[in-house]
């Protein structure tokens, strides 16, 4: 039986390195029988969390702001694995997709952290070779959640490595 993957692609450029990561990693468990659902998120509408703590009691819609955020709280109450995609900007993840990471806590208060356990892969291109950064907020955030990474992928032109890890999920 296949895992849901959720791929969140941070990234500005939908033809850019970070697309080709996640192409190749959505080819490779695609290719193992997984299901894939990506969101670009540099084509939605996602407000910044507010901080409110009102989180509400349905997993598709916990969250008191109305945005498109709900097209990815329904993928993420259904998904076995989160694939976080970005290109470093500034040493660290786009903020895009770090406002994407702080809004999914209104789904982790409605669905329980406990019982909201998931895998996680971390997908990152850059000019350079400083990941650092990035590294550090996705350890943490996983470490926080009780997550499970199940790799990652730093640099361009590493599409085979990501078809690879994509493949063996």
């Amino acid at each position: 039986m296949g895992k849901n993957i959720l791929i969140l692609n941070g990234a500005a450029r939908k033809q850019g390195r970070t697309a080709e990561l996640v192409q190749a990693f959505s080819d490779g468990a695609r290719s193992a029988g997984h299901v894939v659902t990506e969101f670009y998120l540099d084509g939605l509408t996602i407000h910044s969390c507010r901080g409110c703590l009102h989180a509400g009691t349905d997993p598709n819609s916990p969250c008191t702001q109305k945005d498109d955020m709900d097209q990815i709280y329904r993928a993420f109450a259904a998904c076995d694995v989160v694939v976080f995609a970005s290109p470093v900007y500034f040493w660290t993840i786009t903020g895009k997709l770090k406002t994407v990471a702080d809004r999914l806590y209104a789904s982790l208060e409605c669905l329980g952290y406990n019982g909201f356990r998931r895998e996680s892969v971390l997908l990152m291109t850059a000019d350079g070779s400083e990941y650092s950064q990035a590294q550090t907020w996705y350890h943490t955030y996983e470490r926080n959640l009780h997550w499970h990474s199940l790799g990652e992928i730093l640099g361009k032109g590493r599409t085979k490595k990501a078809y690879r890890l994509g493949e063996t999920i």
